[in-house]
C-alpha cells in the first residue's frame, strides 16, 4: 500500500486494522506494516490461520455461486466487505447472471476508497457507507435503494463481520433487524470465528489483545441463535471448508451457514 493512501482522511497506518490484516492473510498487499506485524503475530500462534482465511474465502465464493444459481438470488448486500479480493461477489454473480446487482457496504475509509477505485461505474455495483450496528441506516442508504429493490429477495452477506460485534451491541438481533425489512425467499450468509469448543484456549486472549479486545470467539451455540426462525441450508452450521466442499476442509474455528427467510 501507499504512502498517498496513508494519507488518506481517517487513515492510520500506525495501528493494526481487521480488513488490512485479512488482505495480508489472503496474500493481498493493500496493508502496512503495522499489519503485517500484527498478522505475523498470529500466524506465529496459529499457522493455521491462514489457511482457514483462505477457507472463508472460499466458503463465500461457493455460498454466491448457489444463491445465484439454485435459489436465484438477484440481488446482494455485501455488509463488512473488506478490501476488494479475487472473484469479488459481483464476478462470481454475475458470471451466472449478468444483470445480478451487489451493494458492497463498509464503514472503513480505506476499504471504501479502494472498492470505488476498483468497481468505479461498473453496472450492476455500489460502494455504501454504513455500518452493520445500524441496519436501517443502511437499507436506507440512497447508494443502496438506487440499486437494489427490497421489495424483491435479497441475500444479506455477513462474512467475517459479526464477531467484531459486541454482545452489548446484540449481534444475533442486528441479523434479524437486517432481514425483518426483506421479503420472504431472501437469505443471510454469515461465518463467524468460533471458540472451537475451547473457551479457555490461551491463543484467544492473546489474538483478542491484537485487536485490542474488538475481536470475539463465540461459542457454536450463540452463533446458531443467528439463523434462529430461518431455514438454514444444508450442511446447516458448519466449519467453513466443509460447506457444499469436496474434498471437505477442516478448520473449526471459522464456521459458516446459509439460511433462507420463510
Amino acid at each position: 500500500m501507499s504512502e498517498n493512501e496513508a494519507g488518506l482522511p481517517g487513515v492510520d497506518s500506525r495501528t493494526p486494522n481487521a480488513a488490512r490484516i485479512y488482505n495480508y492473510f489472503l496474500g493481498g498487499k493493500d496493508n502496512f506494516a503495522a499489519d503485517r506485524a500484527a498478522a505475523e503475530t498470529v500466524l506465529s500462534m496459529a499457522p493455521e490461520v491462514r489457511v482457514a482465511a483462505m477457507e472463508n474465502r472460499e466458503f463465500l465464493v461457493r455460498a454466491v455461486e448457489y444463491l445465484a444459481g439454485d435459489a436465484g438470488i438477484r440481488q446482494f448486500v455485501d455488509i463488512g466487505a473488506g478490501i476488494p479480493a479475487e472473484r469479488p461477489v459481483h464476478e462470481v454473480a454475475q458470471l451466472i447472471d449478468r444483470d445480478a446487482k451487489v451493494a458492497y457496504v463498509d464503514n472503513d475509509p480505506i476499504v471504501l476508497t479502494h472498492s470505488r477505485a476498483l468497481l468505479g461505474r461498473r453496472l450492476g455495483t455500489a460502494v455504501v457507507a454504513g455500518d452493520v450496528r445500524e441496519p436501517e441506516a443502511i437499507l436506507a442508504a440512497p447508494d443502496l435503494a438506487g440499486l437494489i429493490d427490497l421489495d424483491r429477495p435479497v441475500a444479506v452477506i455477513l462474512i467475517a463481520v459479526l464477531h467484531f460485534v459486541p454482545g452489548s451491541d446484540d449481534p444475533a438481533g442486528l441479523v434479524h433487524r437486517l432481514l425483518d425489512r426483506l421479503p420472504s425467499g431472501s437469505h443471510v450468509v454469515i461465518t463467524h470465528l468460533s471458540d472451537g469448543g475451547v473457551p479457555d484456549d490461551p491463543r484467544i486472549a492473546r489474538t483478542r489483545a491484537l485487536y485490542n479486545g474488538g475481536l470475539h470467539f463465540r461459542p457454536r451455540k450463540e452463533i446458531e441463535a443467528f439463523f434462529d426462525g430461518l431455514d438454514l441450508v444444508a450442511p446447516g452450521l458448519v466449519g467453513v471448508g466443509q460447506w457444499r466442499s469436496e474434498p471437505a476442509g477442516g478448520t473449526s474455528w471459522w464456521l459458516g451457514g446459509v439460511a433462507r427467510k420463510p
